[in-house]
């Protein structure tokens, strides 16, 4: 059985999806983008707020759901602009200070509310 997993230190879900899906031990992080859930808005700043505020958020969802980011097997992360990379991967790499997991990163054509960045995650048990 799946288990919805929401947390009110993450990000209200912008439309019909979960924060995060566990299912047979695995979890499914939806796609975060640098919204402060106490104020519900965009963090003001560049590339290095908005990727430290989606982390935040990837934090609480994981502490939420009783993992750690040493539980994180996979992370894709999405950029407006891949001339953001080198500061949102110093910020990144802070959190996965080692068994750092596979990802992806790219650029799209546009993200969410114009944000900057976005980064769905899959840890495991």
């Amino acid at each position: 059985m799946n288990k919805i997993i929401h947390t009110d230190k993450a990000p209200k879900a912008l439309g019909p999806y979960s924060q995060a899906v566990e299912a047979n031990g695995i979890l499914y992080i939806s796609g975060q983008v640098p919204i402060n859930p106490a104020t519900n808005k965009v963090v003001e700043g560049g590339i290095t707020e908005q990727t430290t505020q989606v982390m935040k958020n990837i934090a609480a969802i994981l502490e939420e759901a009783g993992y750690r980011f040493s539980d994180v097997v996979k992370s894709t992360c999405l950029l407006s602009d891949m001339a953001n990379f080198v500061a949102m991967n110093a910020v990144y790499g802070s959190y996965y200070t080692e068994n750092h997991p596979a990802r992806a990163a790219f650029a799209v054509k546009e993200l969410p509310l114009g944000v900057m960045i976005e980064i769905e995650t899959v840890a495991v048990k």
